[in-house]
């Protein structure tokens, strides 16, 4: 065990978090999700794993360590729900909730067309699969800075 290390963040996401740089982008996704095919596209090029949890636990877990990169506001995007893009399932409520207590303030997620989600996806850093069963668990972050005076 590390102190102050969320216990759901292993040393593969841990390391992967670490080496991503300001703009990087990470996937969290749920069960359905494609994640080991589309993991393969990506830079570190392998699946990693935050296993028998929810979406937004594994976020607060990645969000303890993780800063959002506030100037592109928003920095956290969620998939739409095909035919109903501004539906907001409870699985994405329960993530917002968790962004803006990070944050703390409102930090409101950006829609992703499923498709284009799949392809955003490819283009990120990582992917990180969780035990998330319900549909449309699955988000898009973008990695911020932390500014000298807060180090």
């Amino acid at each position: 065990m590390l102190k102050n290390i969320d216990p759901a963040l292993n040393a593969d996401v841990l390391h992967a978090l670490r080496s991503m740089g300001h703009g990087d982008t990470v996937v969290v996704s749920d069960t359905n999700f494609p994640s080991d095919s589309i993991a393969r596209q990506t830079v570190l090029g392998k699946l990693l794993r935050i296993d028998n949890v929810s979406s937004a636990r594994a976020i607060e877990a990645i969000l303890s360590v993780m800063p959002l990169d506030t100037p592109l506001q928003p920095s956290a995007g969620r998939m739409e729900i095909m035919g109903a893009p501004d539906e907001i399932p409870p699985v994405q409520q329960e993530v917002q909730a968790v962004i803006d207590g990070a944050e703390g303030k409102p930090a409101p997620m950006y829609g992703i067309e499923r498709f284009a989600f799949y392809e955003e996806a490819k283009k990120a850093y990582c992917v990180i699969t969780t035990g998330e069963n319900r549909f449309y668990g699955c988000f898009l972050f973008t990695k911020g800075v932390i500014p000298p005076e807060t180090v």
